[in-house]
């Protein structure tokens, strides 16, 4: 039997001695030289007890050991399950012993912290560093550079990826080896990636975005990366001029922006920029534009599904939008409350179908029973509509509606008058509690620099451009908007901190 990822993904590489990953320090690993790592990653994982199927959760810095793991795993059969380096030990030990895994690996110095955890759970633990120092990397340097591939089928796990788990208890969503491979099949072809693309890599490699998008395209497409620690602006900028193609979030974008060294001769030589994981401003995308030239690629997808829609590579990519349905995925409007499928120009849920979409959520299956419909699309749990040109737009996600008073507010389309408004960088716009309409509608700004907007007069410039219910009960400045490591805005962090904004004042005490 075939194994689906590796003979995609790394088998090509055992007979390539072309550079695969150029490293910060000026070296270079060739594609011959990262597959002997795989192996002996897999052969690693084999002594340490795992078998295929068998679950591996990795909370390691980015490096190319780290990235080893991934394809050794996939070369063994063992599930990765890959973790945010910025989870507390409690957080770790909720997924260690949610997934049952029978190995952590983790930075070394977080052994200490972990060591309890991992006894808990009755899980082995080991540590990788970028150095190569650690117990695991001692491991995979005593095993051959040579393994056979552990026979997998198409609907076999692949990986395990935990949603945030904003409200109520995270989920593992379960992706397959034909999940992951259609993805970047698709994506390769549909954003024109070759043998000749040099992709500048700063993501982590513990998100979809990073790992399953970033590292799988470059891997079925034959080309190489810079390949990162993090996003570093210096190094960044260091780095365009040798590469082709750059994918990030939001957040990129606006910190290259704020550098004067960015131009159109820096990037002269890149064909393509993506972002995505969080919305990108249409400001930053015209800044972008007027600034280098290029126009930025965005698209969209969540854990559960890999990429879902993009703006094409050969077309018009529009500020606003993600884009049209990647071939192959299928995607329509439904109305939340009752799943009608909806006309375009309507707001409704985002239902999608196709070889990307997930195959459930571990262990919970009541919940992936209530996430599908009994035709097969799953329910996103995001807000959007279609316009007449077929591109989807975001309107946000669903838990972030407000009722107030009875009628629907979609923060998107308050927050994109906001984001206008003179000396406002960026805003969020929240529901907190009201003691007459349930809900209010809470704006909240971020400045530009040096800049003192009047959020009197932005309230004022409102009040004939939407409806009086949408309007924002209050205006606030704030310092910064709270993001997870991809760039997404936080709003139940918002929705703590200002929950008393309207809350009814409390009588003086007469004691």
């Amino acid at each position: 039997m075939a194994n689906p990822l590796h003979d995609a993904l790394f088998a090509p590489l055992a007979e390539r001695d072309r550079p695969l990953m150029h490293l910060p320090d000026g070296g270079v690993l060739s594609g011959r030289a990262f597959h002997g790592l795989c192996a002996q990653a897999a052969g690693a994982l084999r002594a340490a007890g795992l078998e295929a199927g068998d679950r591996v959760v990795v909370q390691a810095e980015k490096c190319p050991g780290m990235l080893a793991v991934y394809g050794g795993a996939v070369m063994a059969g063992v599930v990765f399950l890959p973790l945010n380096t910025a989870y507390t030990p409690g957080e770790v030990e909720y997924f260690l012993a949610d997934s049952g895994a029978k190995l952590l690996i983790a930075d070394p110095a977080r052994a200490d912290a972990l060591a309890p955890v991992a006894a808990r759970c009755g899980a082995l633990l080991e540590t990788l560093a970028p150095d190569g120092t650690g117990s695991f990397d001692a491991r995979a340097a005593a095993r051959p550079k040579g393994f056979a591939p552990a026979p997998r089928a198409p609907d076999d796990l692949a990986a395990l990826l935990y949603t945030s788990g904003t409200t109520g208890r995270s989920k593992g969503a379960m992706l397959t080896h034909r999940n992951l491979l259609s993805n970047a099949e698709v994506l390769a072809d549909l954003w024109r990636f070759t043998a000749d693309d040099v992709l500048l890599h700063a993501l982590p490699v513990f998100h979809t975005h990073g790992l399953f998008v970033a590292t799988n395209i470059t891997l079925l497409a034959g080309g190489s990366m810079i390949f990162l620690p993090g996003f570093d602006r210096d190094a960044v900028i260091a780095a365009l001029p040798q590469a082709t193609a750059m994918m990030g979030v939001p957040t990129f974008y606006t910190r290259l922006l704020d550098d004067p060294r960015l131009s159109r001769a820096l990037v002269a030589h890149m064909r393509l920029f993506v972002s995505g994981s969080a919305p990108l401003l249409a400001e930053t995308h015209a800044a972008w534009e007027a600034r280098t030239g290029h126009r930025i690629l965005e698209r969209y997808g969540m854990t559960e599904t890999s990429m879902i829609a993009s703006n094409p590579h050969d077309g018009d990519r529009r500020p606003g939008t993600v884009g049209f349905p990647l071939p192959g995925v299928e995607l329509r409007i439904t109305d939340p409350a009752g799943g009608a499928v909806l006309p375009a120009g309507e707001t409704g849920m985002i239902e999608v179908r196709g070889p990307n979409v997930f195959c459930g959520y571990w262990q919970m299956p009541e919940k992936t029973a209530q996430e599908f419909r009994a035709d097969g699309f799953f329910i996103t749990g995001d807000l959007g509509r279609i316009d007449e040109d077929g591109y989807l737009g975001i309107v946000g996600r669903q838990k972030d509606l407000i009722i107030t008073g009875g009628y629907n507010v979609y923060p998107k389309e308050i927050e994109l008058l906001l984001d206008a408004a003179p000396g406002v960088r960026e805003s969020a716009v929240i529901g907190v509690p009201h003691p007459d309409f349930g809900e209010a509608v809470l704006g909240l700004l971020v400045a530009e620099p040096g800049a003192a907007p009047d959020t009197a007069a932005i309230a004022a410039s409102l009040r004939n451009r939407i409806a009086r219910f949408k309007q924002p009960k209050a205006l606030l400045l704030i310092d910064t908007l709270p993001r997870n490591s991809m760039g997404k805005v936080q709003k139940n962090e918002l929705r703590k901190r200002f929950a008393g904004a309207f809350a009814p004042p409390q009588p003086a005490s007469t004691g």
